[in-house]
C-alpha cells in the first residue's frame, strides 16, 4: 500500500489494484468547435486539465496501472439516446442542441464524428481500455464494472470532464459499488459556474471519496518505485 496525499486526509491505496479513469476527454467537451464551445460554455480550463491528465497517464503507464477511457457516444440513428420519454433525450446537451439547431443534427457525440473523438493529446495507447457509454455515468449499461472486477481493481483515480456531471455521476456510482473514488482535481474540468466545481469537490472530500492532485499522485508513485525491497 502507498500513502497518497489527499483531502480530507491521506488515503492508502494499492497501486496493483488502482486504475486511472479518463472521463469523456473528447473534442465535444474540451476542444474549440466542440459541443461545449458551441453551447457557449467556457472551456478555458480544458487545456490545463488535458496537460495534467497527460502527465498523470504517463506516470500511471510507467507503473503498470490500467488506464480506462470512457467515451460518451450515440449511434448515428440515436437509437441508444432515448426517445422523448427519456430524461436523457430531454436534458443531455448534445440531444438538446441537435434538436434546436438543425445544422448540428448528426454531428454531436455521434460515433466516429470529430466531436466524439478523444482529444489528440490523450489518445488511448495499446493496452488501454475504451468503454463506450450513452449516459452520464460510466457504469450505466456498460462493461466498466465487469472490467474492473475482473482485474481486482478497487481504487479509481478520476480525470476528465465535466467535473460536475459525468465525472461526478461515474465517481458517485463507483462509491456506491464499493470502489474508492479519488478525484484528481487539476486533471478535471467543470461546466457552468465555478460553484459547480467547488460543490463536487466538497462532496467528494466530505462524503463520497477523496481529492488529490496530479503532482501528489506522481510523487507517491515515484516514492513507491524508489523504496527498497524488504530483506
Amino acid at each position: 500500500m502507498l500513502v497518497l496525499d489527499a483531502r480530507p486526509k491521506p488515503v492508502h491505496i494499492d497501486p496493483a489494484r488502482t486504475a486511472v479513469v479518463v472521463v469523456d476527454m473528447q473534442n465535444a467537451f474540451a476542444s474549440a468547435g466542440g459541443m461545449f464551445d458551441l453551447a457557449g460554455m467556457d472551456i478555458s480550463g480544458a487545456a490545463p486539465a488535458i496537460e495534467a491528465s497527460r502527465r498523470l497517464l504517463a506516470a500511471a503507464r510507467r507503473n503498470g496501472m490500467p488506464v480506462v477511457y470512457l467515451q460518451m457516444s450515440y449511434r448515428s440513428d440515436l437509437s441508444d439516446a432515448g426517445d422523448p420519454s427519456s430524461p436523457n433525450y430531454q436534458k443531455e446537451l448534445g440531444m438538446v442542441l441537435m434538436r434546436e439547431r438543425p445544422e448540428l443534427r448528426g454531428k454531436l457525440l455521434i460515433d466516429d464524428s470529430w466531436d466524439w473523438r478523444i482529444v489528440d493529446a490523450l489518445k488511448p495507447e495499446p493496452g488501454d481500455e475504451v468503454i463506450r457509454k450513452s449516459r452520464y455515468s460510466g457504469f450505466c449499461n456498460t462493461g466498466l464494472e465487469t472490467y474492473l472486477r475482473a482485474r481486482k481493481i478497487r481504487y479509481l483515480l478520476f480525470t476528465g470532464v465535466a467535473t460536475n456531471i459525468c465525472v461526478d455521476a461515474t465517481a458517485r456510482d463507483a462509491y456506491m459499488l464499493e470502489f474508492w473514488p479519488i478525484l484528481v482535481e487539476d486533471a478535471i474540468n467543470h461546466s457552468g459556474p465555478d460553484f459547480n466545481r467547488q460543490s463536487t469537490l466538497w462532496n467528494f472530500e466530505n462524503a463520497l471519496g477523496w481529492v488529490t492532485s496530479t503532482d501528489k499522485v506522481i510523487k507517491a508513485l515515484e516514492m513507491e518505485a524508489t523504496e527498497p525491497l524488504p530483506t
